[in-house]
């Protein structure tokens, strides 16, 4: 069964790659955005609630396709790239098995400890 659901975050991940090119930006916009999400673990340093929260605010995919709508219905690129880095990260995310996390701590995600 990881087998099949890592499947479904590739194809998640190419789709959010694919979104991107119909967009109006550089493909280096992507690379070096694709990271940038990982910005939500700065919360730990305020604790593991609060870097649970911060986290997972910058890793839900239910987040990224409001923003990105967000973006597709007001025309704005911008907000549609962030809706596609942010869900295209996510699913690169739990391609490596790194999920959304609890409030015990880092290492344990909605997938498993790590």
């Amino acid at each position: 069964m990881k087998k099949v659901l890592k499947l479904e975050e590739v194809a998640q991940f190419i789709f959010g790659i694919y979104l991107f090119s119909l967009l109006d930006f550089e493909w280096w916009w992507f690379l070096i955005l694709i990271l940038s999400p990982d910005i939500g673990m700065i919360g730990y340093i305020l604790g593991n609630r609060v870097g649970a929260w911060s986290y997972n605010i910058f890793h839900h995919k239910g987040i990224a396709i409001l923003v990105y709508l967000g973006g597709v219905y007001l025309q704005l690129e911008w907000l549609q790239l962030v809706g596609i880095i942010l869900f295209a990260h996510a699913s690169l995310d739990r391609m490596l098995g790194y999920g959304l996390k609890y409030e015990k701590g880092f290492k344990f995600t909605h997938l498993g400890n790590l």
